[in-house]
């Protein structure tokens, strides 16, 4: 129990960059998650490795292909002469290294479901708890410390940015979702309920279009699953009424949550999706960082075909958009101006997607690595009728078309999470085939 809580514990700072020491490179979150994974090492080198489950097989599998593409990349950008910035470089390698010892371990036998579900309960409570905290912090109510929660007008907490907070707080929002279907205690659901409902407000308080843009294409689709579960059940325990009202039930808090904020963005942003990537400012100003955004996108795709499409290894390969520099250069107060990659001799900017920044750096095998990957496990969730999984794994990948997600760790704790219980739910229903 112990270890789930510094699992939970790591997985939640580690989105509070905030929270790190002026200067140093990791913070709270990320030394839990290292004692994590050096604990979970020494225990697995102690029994002589772990079984080669079906779950963790495919992991190993991905992380495989991952590293063998991120390495031809590599190669390929000293035999092109590639100039690369050396300390990103090892930044991208170790942040994948993290994620992907925490989803293979997470996923070894024994007991990979109870663990998972365990972390999944304490993530989502005390993250619950946590983002309340951060929000009444913002809102003056509480001093928790020299931190500005603010990024403009839109509330970052105790993280680098608002896009990451709001890439955790979506995740909760279908942790919880999921919580609410599995658990059989009312109490117990009442509790998701709630912890989903912080999260989607303190969510739409980082006026994310990407997380509001996501939750709202989750919910055609869980509503889309639950009546397909509905209509090829054999035993039709339900009738269509009592599905009707489980799809309402789980929606209500969503919309309830929703309504007000997104009269008012509809009301005020009507390009929601293409002018995500604004963080502030006028709407000349938000023309011209879709622009941007689009011209990234182009130079990732010219970049990764120049490489023959292998690839150019870890780290950013893009250039820093001069008009984004001189812009930045005009606000030197604005909030996101030290967030933001200085400029360099070595291209270090990225494309803010996570398919076409793989592009860049493992080409196209790392990029069918990554796809496989999602689509295999959408299919295995929907094949177990894990809906609400099964729609985390949508949120994830469309929350990737606007950010690179593949360093967070707490993206790879969802991937996982869906792997293995669409695992365990599928040798449960073999087994009771076989009896």
């Amino acid at each position: 129990m112990l270890l789930d809580v510094m699992l939970a514990l790591g997985l939640l700072l580690s989105t509070a960059s905030q929270l790190r020491p002026a200067g140093a490179k990791i913070g709270p979150g990320e030394a839990c998650l290292a004692i994590w994974v050096f604990v979970m090492l020494a225990r697995e080198a102690g029994r002589l490795g772990p079984p080669l489950t079906p779950a963790l097989c495919r992991l190993l599998a991905f992380w495989i292909v991952f590293a063998v593409a991120l390495c031809l990349g590599t190669m390929t950008g000293y035999l092109l002469g590639n100039i690369h910035d050396r300390a990103l470089f090892l930044h991208d390698i170790i942040a994948y290294g993290v994620v992907a010892a925490i989803s293979c371990f997470l996923a070894v036998e024994p007991g990979a479901g109870q663990r998972v579900h365990r972390v999944c309960w304490l993530l989502v409570t005390i993250g619950a708890a946590w983002l309340a905290l951060q929000a009444a912090h913002g809102w003056g109510l509480l001093h928790l410390g020299n931190f500005d929660p603010w990024e403009w007008d839109r509330f970052r907490g105790f993280s680098e940015n608002s896009n990451q907070l709001a890439l955790f707080c979506a995740v909760l929002v279908l942790l919880s979702l999921h919580l609410v279907n599995v658990v059989g205690r009312p109490g117990g659901r009442i509790i998701a309920m709630g912890c989903m409902i912080v999260a989607i407000v303190v969510g739409r308080l980082t006026q994310s279009n990407a997380f509001l843009f996501v939750l709202l294409a989750a919910m055609p689709i869980l509503i889309a699953l639950k009546l397909r579960a509905w209509l090829l059940s054999r035993e039709r325990t339900l009738s269509f009424r009592s599905a009707s009202a489980w799809i309402v039930v789980l929606a209500l808090p969503l919309v309830a949550a929703y309504v007000v904020p997104l009269a008012a963005s509809f009301a005020t942003e009507p390009g929601v999706v293409v002018k995500e990537m604004m963080r502030g400012g006028t709407t000349t100003e938000v023309d011209e960082a879709a622009s941007q955004r689009f011209d990234l996108w182009n130079e990732a795709v010219r970049r990764g075909v120049g490489s023959g499409m292998l690839g150019l290894g870890p780290g950013p390969h893009l250039e820093i958009p001069l008009s984004l520099d001189a812009r930045r250069r005009h606000s030197e107060n604005a909030p996101w101006h030290t967030s933001l990659p200085q400029l360099s001799v070595a291209p270090n900017f990225e494309a803010h997607n996570t398919v076409l920044d793989l592009f860049v750096q493992g080409g196209l095998l790392a990029v069918s690595a990554l796809v496989w990957l999602l689509v295999s496990t959408l299919v295995q969730t929907g094949r177990a009728r894990l809906d609400e999984l099964a729609t985390l794994i949508c949120v994830v990948a469309l929350f990737s078309i606007f950010h690179m997600i593949m360093r967070h760790p707490i993206v790879w704790f969802a991937i996982t999470l869906c792997v293995v219980m669409a695992a365990d739910t599928g040798r449960a229903a073999r087994m009771r085939a076989w009896s």
